[in-house]
């Protein structure tokens, strides 16, 4: 149903090739019901398209049925993503009933998604990541769904499930602009682990650590082929614990080959910032190692 009453018959249509015109659209959807207008959004200098337009029908029963029925249809070799139409910018950026996935399997499209999270409750969008340049699944997606309730309960029965044999991350969607990237010392519930022992699972994972509080999540990161990649992650109800588990559990050995590793789970943005730093540090001492060491030599005989 169409939870957004001020438009009723209007549809986004994304994820379109670029030559696919207002014709074609118009032949695709008027198979469902009178279409009233079609517009291709284009670069107003090149006219070329954006990959995305705007289907408006008569009537909601009509829309309703394409967004049933056309979701996900291929045309022109890719797969359309269609969602009822909402200009209000607030409602699109509020983050409120969007959830983030990633460790897919690459043979997990759009529709293999939706049909996944769609048991939770009614979905405005669902999407996963693809290059561009080659089609193919970048391993994480978004959806969105209509109320916070349902997105919570996705996050609960979802996360840690096998889907096509990779076990996946759900959590909560947030935007670029609001994750934290300082270094300096915060609170945090997440807390990385690695050198684990490849015989370590969820269940064990999560005794290891539940001494130190309640254990929203936890999980161990593994191949294509089932088999743990030695690290993981623990997710806890409150800072304390993590920081707790963090002081406690890094450098512990607990029969391995190497001591644990046990510290806040870092955005992918903090550990390349560390990884430059680093870099730019080694190369600085490099440079003050041999400053002034130099010789240079003239006049040296082509024999030798």
């Amino acid at each position: 149903m169409n939870p957004f009453p001020i438009e009723p018959a209007s549809l986004y249509v994304g994820d379109l090739h670029p030559d696919v015109t207002e014709a074609v659209l118009f032949e695709i959807f008027s198979t469902v019901g009178p279409v009233a207008s079609i517009r291709v959004n284009r670069d107003a200098l090149t006219r070329r398209s954006l990959g995305y337009a705007y289907v408006n029908f008569h009537n909601s029963q009509d829309a309703d049925r394409a967004l049933e029925s056309l979701n996900y249809t291929n045309i022109l070799g890719k797969p359309c993503r269609i969602m009822w139409s909402q200009r209000d910018p607030s409602l699109r950026k509020s983050g409120t009933g969007n959830v983030f996935v990633k460790n897919l399997d690459k043979s997990i499209d759009h529709k293999a998604l939706y049909d996944t999270f769609i048991a939770f409750g009614a979905i405005r969008s669902c999407k996963v990541a693809v290059d561009e340049s080659t089609g193919q699944s970048r391993g994480h997606g978004f959806v969105h769904f209509e109320t916070q309730e349902a997105a919570d309960l996705a996050v609960q029965k979802v996360n840690g499930m096998l889907l096509n044999g990779r076990q996946v991350f759900v959590g909560p969607f947030v935007r670029r602009m609001n994750r934290s990237t300082g270094h300096a010392e915060r609170n945090f519930t997440n807390v990385f682990v690695k050198n684990l022992n490849l015989d370590v699972d969820e269940d064990k994972l999560r005794a290891m650590f539940q001494e130190f509080g309640d254990i929203t999540s936890s999980i161990v990161m593994k191949d294509e082929t089932g088999a743990s990649r030695g690290f993981g992650f623990v997710n806890f109800d409150n800072p304390d614990s993590a920081k707790k588990a963090a002081e406690a559990m890094n450098g512990q050995n607990l029969g391995g080959e190497r001591p644990l590793f046990v510290g806040r789970a870092q955005k992918k943005a903090e550990r390349e910032a560390e990884l430059r730093a680093k870099f730019e540090h080694m190369k600085l001492e490099r440079i003050q190692k041999y400053q002034g060491c130099n010789t240079y030599v003239k006049n040296i005989d082509d024999s030798i």
